[in-house]
């Protein structure tokens, strides 16, 4: 099976990305439906259009990071057409984990410097420790000068890169007038798009102070990071098959899901979730058995369930937005796939009946332990 992106897919990518960071929306869903619903209006027969968003009211402003990120009405925006890029062909299968396997050696101080920069980036979040340790030796450490060009709009894109100290503005150029869209100030990272569809820069990056960048290379980047979004969502879409209450969502619904699943392990009688405590997600078992637990009133615990591969658990205090009813333990080496909050009301509304009905058993040991 080949990972294929569709043609016009970067486009609209980047410009939505532009959009975000230049409007600063306050409900990012809602400036989404609206952003792509314009695009749909707007689209012709065999072209797929490419929308640069301009602000009259901003062209000639002196202080564009004070103007830039208020939410605005999209009611003044401008749209430029440009020819789609298509995006070259990755087959995540048939690339090899020890294929071109770059590994810049680094000291134990570089090594905790670069470890501390990517904890929080959200592309390198689905990885596994091997996997983040790959990430590790295929990056690079560069260091910048004020007033130094890191990226180019319109260039092909070759690293990706990761912030470790400095400040960097970006700039966009449409019609011929160039803004500032944001500033990185000491984190961050930039460069992906280009290098995930194969697509040319969306803008203009400059290094405002002196500072340090650890860069990855293109072909290390998508060994890294696409073949392991490939095999996690692969992964995933097999385990959310078998689960039954998700045979109401539709195909790309699962697939959203998946995505959206975090890999955790926990050792034998680790505790998962402890009763009382505020719920910050559901959890669904990869493999393994967890046992499942009530707190009565003399402090003793009444073991009421146990769970094993594709089942799921934790989903009770999410619907009902209560804390834990219940406490979960690992029996041996369990792991499990965690869904956040956040995204367990976005992409689980279609099941949410069923789930209710299957909660009722969690509520009868609840008052049964009372």
């Amino acid at each position: 099976m080949s990972l294929e992106i569709p043609d016009g897919l970067g486009d609209l990518l980047r410009d939505f990305t532009v959009a975000v960071l230049r409007d600063r929306p306050l409900d990012l869903h809602d400036f989404a439906v609206d952003y792509f619903t314009k695009i749909r209006e707007k689209r012709r027969p065999k072209s797929i259009p490419m929308y640069v968003i301009v602000d009259d009211e901003e062209e000639n402003s002196g202080e564009p990071d004070k103007e830039v990120f208020k939410p605005k009405s999209q009611k003044s925006n401008r749209y430029a057409r440009r020819q789609s890029v298509s995006a070259e062909r990755y087959d995540p299968e048939e690339d090899s984990d020890e294929e071109d396997k770059v590994i810049h050696p680094k000291t134990d101080e570089q090594r905790d410097r670069l470890t501390e920069a990517i904890c929080g980036i959200l592309l390198f979040r689905c990885l596994e420790l091997e996997q983040m340790q790959d990430v590790l030796d295929a990056m690079f450490e560069k260091e910048v000068s004020p007033g130094e060009g890191i990226i180019r709009q319109g260039d092909d894109g070759d690293n990706f890169y990761v912030v470790d100290s400095g400040i960097y503005d970006v700039f966009v150029t449409s019609n011929g007038e160039e803004k500032k869209i944001h500033r990185f100030d000491n984190k961050g990272s930039f460069g992906e798009l280009a290098l995930m569809y194969n697509m040319p820069r969306s803008a203009t990056i400059v290094a405002v102070t002196e500072g340090t960048l650890w860069a990855m290379d293109r072909k290390s980047f998508r060994r890294i990071v696409l073949r392991s979004a490939f095999k996690k969502r692969k992964m995933y879409e097999e385990l959310l098959e078998n689960v039954t209450i998700l045979k109401t969502l539709e195909q790309y619904e699962r697939m959203n899901l998946a995505d959206a699943l975090q890999s955790r392990a926990y050792e034998d009688e680790e505790e998962i979730i402890k009763q009382g405590e505020d719920a910050d997600g559901m959890y669904f078992i990869e493999s393994g058995t967890i046992r499942v637990t009530i707190e009565k009133p003399d402090g003793n615990e009444e073991e009421v369930g146990r769970h094993t591969t594709g089942k799921y658990f934790g989903e009770l205090a999410l619907i009902n937005n209560k804390p834990r009813s219940a406490n979960v333990y690992s029996i041996g080496r369990v792991r499990v796939a965690f869904l956040e909050r956040g995204s367990f009301e976005r992409l689980l509304g279609p099941c949410l009946d069923i789930m209710q009905r299957n909660s009722e058993l969690y509520k009868q040991y609840t008052e049964q332990a009372k």
